[in-house]
């Protein structure tokens, strides 16, 4: 890869807002940078099944969902078996009829799709398209370097999103258990009553209204602090 390719992908990086943006970047980029290239789009396994994540400006509507709803393509073909598949023509190709004649319609003569190791997904492949017969022909090389730098960006931006759940997570969770602890010590208070007790009545008030201990909870918290508030004037 040239040193201009990496040093964009890494701006791209850098600039993205999360993984959406910093994937519709990449397919831009890919457009570009590789010779031939009329659009782009990036195909990821998630949830066991293939979409896709980002397309460029100029990707044809439905041209990867057709595959997907054939389970056939060079897409498909590329994320599942780990290996390219390059059709230098449509118009001769026999290996996906159906996805074929429905790619020939849109205008697009010529599919680079290229797999990419995305960690923790089964599958994931960056596409090229062509308008013209071989039009990718002098850009395969370009396209292949550029897959894999990409890879490594989707990868990073996979991480950070991962690390942001998790985070999300840990804050969700402490702010549950405070706000039973809280609950607790308010029903201790009031009914003078140990702290099982007081956790075993607030379980069963759960249970009898079909409401999550936190926000059960919640509103006991919201109810004492209100009546407090109102003591006070």
């Amino acid at each position: 890869m040239t040193s201009q390719t990496s040093d964009t992908l890494d701006q791209a990086i850098a600039r993205s807002q999360g993984l959406d943006t910093l994937l519709r970047d990449l397919t831009d980029r890919a457009v570009g940078q590789v010779p031939g290239a009329v659009a782009c789009s990036v195909t990821v396994r998630r949830a066991d099944r293939l979409m896709t994540l980002a397309g460029s400006s100029g990707l044809p509507s439905g041209l990867d969902l057709r595959q997907y709803e054939n389970g056939s393509g060079p897409c498909v073909d590329a994320a599942e078996t780990g290996s390219a598949r390059y059709s230098p023509d449509l118009a001769a190709e026999t290996r996906w009829p159906s996805y074929t004649e429905y790619a020939l319609a849109t205008g697009v003569r010529c599919v680079l799709a290229l797999p990419m190791a995305v960690e923790g997904e089964t599958g994931a492949a960056l596409n090229i398209y062509g308008s013209e017969p071989d039009s990718l022909a002098q850009g395969c090389e370009a396209a292949r370097t550029f897959a894999e730098r990409a890879a490594d960006a989707v990868n990073e931006a996979l991480r950070l999103e991962r690390q942001q759940a998790s985070a999300a997570d840990v804050r969700t969770a402490l702010l549950s258990r405070s706000t039973i602890d809280q609950a607790v010590g308010i029903l201790m208070a009031r009914e003078r009553i140990d702290a099982h007790r007081a956790l075993a009545r607030l379980r069963r008030a759960s249970q009898h209204r079909n409401v999550k201990l936190r926000d059960l909870c919640g509103e006991v918290v919201a109810q004492a602090s209100g009546g407090a508030s109102r003591g006070r004037q």
